[in-house]
Formats: structure tokens, C-alpha cells, sequence
């Protein structure tokens, strides 16, 4: 099988498989999406997937490795993340 999101750089077998399952199938979907709505589908459609999924799928956007993404974007896509959570009642 040719999986496109395989070809991108962090992305393999069993990240791709989740994006699959959320319906993104090609580079272009995911960069239609963005990392971080990318990586809130994957969560809430209940795969336990880390945060380094998050950076994983910015680095594939970006063509990089994730470990090499700055770690002032890596807080910018946390604060992303943080700011599309729900709300838990006090």
C-alpha cells in the first residue's frame, strides 16, 4: 500500500493509521487541518496518542524533524492545544 502520510518525515505506520481513522489521507488534508486540530481529532476520537504526535505532525508539515521544531513553537502549539480544550466546570 502507498500511504502518502508514511512518506512524510515522523510520520509512520501507526500515526498514519490514526489519521486515517479521523479522515485525513493525504499531506494536503493534514495541512488543511493544521497540527493541532489534527492532533485534538486523533485524541477525542479516543486513540491515546502523546503530545510528541503533536510535534510529529508539525514537523511533517514543516519538513523536519520533530525533535528539531523550537521550543518556543512547541509551547505556541500547546497554548493552541490549551485554547481548544473544553472548559471543566469548578
Amino acid at each position: 500500500m502507498n500511504d502518502e502520510l508514511q512518506h512524510l518525515k515522523n510520520l509512520g505506520k501507526t500515526s498514519a493509521q490514526w489519521l486515517h481513522a479521523v479522515g485525513i489521507h493525504s499531506a494536503s488534508d493534514l495541512r488543511r487541518l493544521g497540527a493541532v486540530n489534527a492532533y485534538q481529532a486523533v485524541r477525542t476520537r479516543g486513540f491515546r496518542a502523546s503530545k510528541v504526535l503533536l510535534y510529529a505532525i508539525e514537523g511533517a508539515l514543516l519538513d523536519i524533524h520533530w525533535n528539531d521544531i523550537p521550543p518556543e513553537r512547541k509551547d505556541d502549539l500547546n497554548k493552541q492545544l490549551d485554547a481548544k480544550a473544553p472548559r471543566k466546570n469548578s
